[in-house]
């Protein structure tokens, strides 16, 4: 283990015996440690259920073609928690990480406070320390009460598609999201909303409204489409023809569109837009796979690919991108959290894939064991059965079908272990 893993692991014994989500611990850690947060870079904040990752990413390909020093931080960590923390473009130094971990454990003096907390706290510190031009902020969960949301005054506001999930966090219904998302507008600061349904948009609207914060919102101030092999992007400045993106997906159509929103009330030019969408990076976000142990497992016929969504909007988007693809013989490989809608996220997937392999997430406590997704699975009319691992459930799909198009999905934990194990 790195020194940084060991600090990680011991900060996990801080949690609070309940964790609510608040921003008491959060005010008091960043106090102790000076108010870094009020001395980074110019914040352009992220919410929203899905596509903040990806959304964020092509904003970051576009700012720094443009020149500009990009301060990121995201979540969760696929293989290695650096993945978090980027500093002026570069993933932060294990030697910087660590050093900033412990003085964060030190200031923190043993009270309680969660992992996410502490580590957003290390951010701070970090992002306060290195020279940049702007810092992208990607909520962890909700806004309103998120441990990012100690930022007064951002430079821009992001809310991406809103949909239902954490309901034993933020509420049951479309519009307690929403306003749950929608806590990261401040007053007079522009927000850029991605397509919304209408119940979660008029929340946003209406605290927008409240805090007089200029609202951007697809559909109404800006538009994308596809327009053959390109897309086109329009607003009240006028129109960039693009290439596709090359984050795979119909609903990554969506996310740049949001992006260049963004970009463009930052001043970007065409050139930057094309950059955003053409160099965004976003690992495990219908990935093809294309060297590695489970690559070689898989043989010279077959596709490997690798994506993280986990929860229904994730299955529908999966589904509409299986549905766009040359066709070939699909099977899922499939390892779930406990704290899921299963069956949700697997609905839209059934009509693509021949066979569901369920396995277990390995090393992760809170998987849903193998045998109860390849029920699910069954309840949704998909062919399903279990296996040990990943390596076990590809050998075998490719013992059937060698020109099988593999597709390891539902978890960015699993995720993370298959990118780890797969070197």
């Amino acid at each position: 283990m790195s020194h940084s893993d060991v600090i990680l692991d011991r900060l996990m014994s801080l949690h609070p015996k309940v964790i609510d989500l608040s921003l008491g611990r959060m005010h008091r850690l960043l106090s102790a440690l000076g108010n870094p947060e009020r001395r980074i870079p110019p914040v352009i904040h992220v919410a929203g259920t899905n596509g903040k990752g990806s959304t964020q990413a092509m904003i970051r390909a576009g700012l720094q073609a443009g020149g500009a020093r990009v301060h990121a931080y995201t979540s969760p960590h696929l293989a290695h928690f650096h993945e978090r923390i980027r500093l002026a473009g570069d993933l932060i130094a294990e030697a910087d990480l660590a050093a900033t971990l412990e003085e964060c454990e030190a200031a923190n003096d043993g009270q309680p406070i969660t992992f996410f907390e502490i580590t957003t706290a290390a951010a701070f510190l970090a992002f306060s320390r290195t020279p940049a031009d702007y810092t992208l902020l990607e909520v962890g969960l909700g806004g309103r009460l998120d441990a990012t949301n100690v930022i007064d005054n951002p430079h821009l506001t992001v809310i991406t598609p809103v949909s239902i999930d954490h309901t034993q966090y933020l509420g049951d219904t479309l519009p307690l999201i929403a306003g749950e998302k929608a806590g990261i507008i401040k007053r007079g600061v522009p927000v850029i909303v991605g397509p919304q349904q209408d119940e979660a948009l008029r929340v946003i609207e209406a605290k927008a409204s409240g805090l007089t914060a200029p609202v951007f919102a697809h559909g109404q101030h800006w538009m994308i489409a596809r327009d053959r092999d390109g897309m086109v992007y329009q607003d009240d400045h006028g129109l960039w023809d693009l290439p596709l993106p090359n984050l795979i997906g119909a609903h990554q159509i969506q996310n740049a569109g949001t992006a260049l929103a963004a970009l463009r009330h930052l001043g970007a030019t065409e050139a930057q837009a094309r950059a955003a969408v053409t160099q965004a990076e976003w690992p495990a976000r219908m990935q093809r796979m294309k060297r590695g142990p489970l690559v070689d497992l898989a043989g010279p016929q077959a596709e490997l690919w690798l994506d993280g969504g986990h929860n229904p909007a994730g299955g529908e988007a999966l589904a509409a991108t299986l549905a766009a693809m040359p066709p070939r013989p699909t099977h899922l490989v499939c390892g779930m959290l406990n704290t899921k809608d299963i069956a949700g996220y697997l609905r839209p997937l059934a009509t693509h894939a021949r066979s569901l392999t369920a396995i277990d997430i390995p090393g992760e406590p809170n998987t849903l064991p193998a045998a109860a997704t390849a029920e699910v699975a069954g309840s949704v009319g998909m062919t399903a059965t279990t296996a040990r691992n990943a390596a076990a459930a590809i050998a075998r799909i490719i013992d059937r079908d060698p020109q099988a198009r593999v597709l390891i999905c539902g978890s960015l934990y699993l995720a993370g272990r298959v990118l780890r194990e797969n070197g």
